[in-house]
């Protein structure tokens, strides 16, 4: 790595630091079409919706995670898999009998609290990633967004890049270089 790809990192870095990932999932998942996209893409094609947020937030500040950054992103879906998900299933499960029954309807309410928690700490975990000194980003200025996305997410249906491209137009433009 040399000196200018050194400051270019650090730079990047800095930028990450400005604008949290929590803070711009909770912005982007509140824009129009984003939130019903997230879930298109969780429930038909199987997408991670927190990995799918890091990685915008990554491309929204012209950076792509580098291989071994890729290599590191298991550990955090396990905690997806073995924490958000069940949760997720449960208040998904509770939804018809909370309709009618005050305790199972605050018992979801609890559960919809702890899934946005479980959730928040995945965010937290993959913001944690971006920064390990050890695991570079890339740069992916020019490249296409969605082919950028779409690659590491494995996205190949139709419909799927439909989506995908619907949640790609909420996206600003990523910062000039400094």
């Amino acid at each position: 790595m040399n000196a200018d790809s050194t400051e270019m990192t650090a730079a990047l870095r800095a930028r990450l630091r400005e604008y949290p990932l929590w803070e711009f999932a909770l912005a982007l998942y509140g824009r129009p079409g984003v939130e019903a996209a997230c879930l298109h893409l969780q429930d038909e094609a199987g997408v991670d919706v927190c990995e799918l947020l890091w990685r915008c937030w990554l491309l929204q500040h012209g950076a792509r995670p580098s291989r071994a950054l890729e290599a590191a992103l298991p550990a955090v879906l396990a905690w997806q898999q073995e924490v958000t998900a069940p949760l997720r299933t449960l208040r998904r499960r509770l939804k018809a009998e909370a309709a009618g029954t005050r305790g199972v309807a605050e018992l979801r309410a609890t559960l919809k609290r702890a899934e946005l928690q479980a959730e928040k700490e995945a965010l937290d975990r993959l913001e944690r990633l971006a920064f390990a000194e050890a695991l570079p980003l890339r740069a992916s200025a020019g490249e296409d967004a969605e082919k950028v996305l779409s690659s590491g997410l494995s996205l190949q249906k139709k419909s799927d890049l439909s989506t995908l491209a619907t949640l790609i137009t909420q996206l600003d433009p990523p910062p000039a270089p400094r």
